[in-house]
């Protein structure tokens, strides 16, 4: 099925003017910069200002998927619970599940195969855009519900197996370094027996 018959897509809040954050406002706008490169969403950081009344449309739901549709990468975020009243900025596309698992769709834009079709639908040349048209074109296998969750579930397994891995090579380097700083420089007692 197309990305369009399975999700509501549409662009970003469309802010007339220059950014400017205001500590008092009440709602956080959600940039591409809020996203990082394993494609999670640090809404905490994100600046605030005051959203016109009568917006509230536009106000961030829980399973919501934040697309970066420009720049060298076209992940996808998931919005989880307890965000609390945010907006994503445009450029950036929103992606509103209705008949897929917010999780399972998330996985597959973000997969290494989906990301290389989606690189061949970016257009541009200096700044790379996929928009929101050729995203709602996107085939997206649809196995059921059960299936969808299973492979989210393995997703996220894979996910915390890789950040486990890289934190044990990260401390196995330290206490190499230690052991070896150890043997260069000797304590005296040890290095005159």
């Amino acid at each position: 099925m197309n990305l369009g018959e399975l999700a509501e897509v549409q662009m970003g809040y469309p802010f007339r003017s220059r950014l400017e954050h205001d500590p008092r406002g009440d709602v956080a706008v959600i940039q591409m910069k809020d996203i990082d490169d394993a494609n999670l969403l640090h809404a905490e950081e994100a600046i605030r200002v005051a959203l016109p009344k009568g917006k509230t449309h536009h106000l961030l739901r829980a399973g919501d998927l934040l697309f970066r549709s420009r720049g060298r990468s076209n992940g996808t975020a998931q919005v989880l619970e307890g965000i609390g009243p945010a907006v994503l900025a445009a450029p950036m596309l929103l992606i509103r599940p209705h008949k897929v698992l917010p999780e399972y769709l998330c996985w597959y834009i973000n997969a290494p195969a989906t990301q290389a079709q989606l690189a061949g639908l970016a257009e541009g040349t200096s700044v790379r855009m996929i928009s929101a048209e050729a995203l709602k074109a996107l085939d997206v296998p649809l196995p059921s519900r059960a299936t969808q969750q299973r492979i989210a579930q393995a997703a996220a397994l894979a996910e915390q197996e890789q950040t486990l891995l890289a934190r044990i090579a990260t401390l196995r380097q330290r206490l190499t370094t230690h052991l070896l700083m150890k043997l260069a420089h000797p304590s005296p007692a040890r290095a005159n027996p």
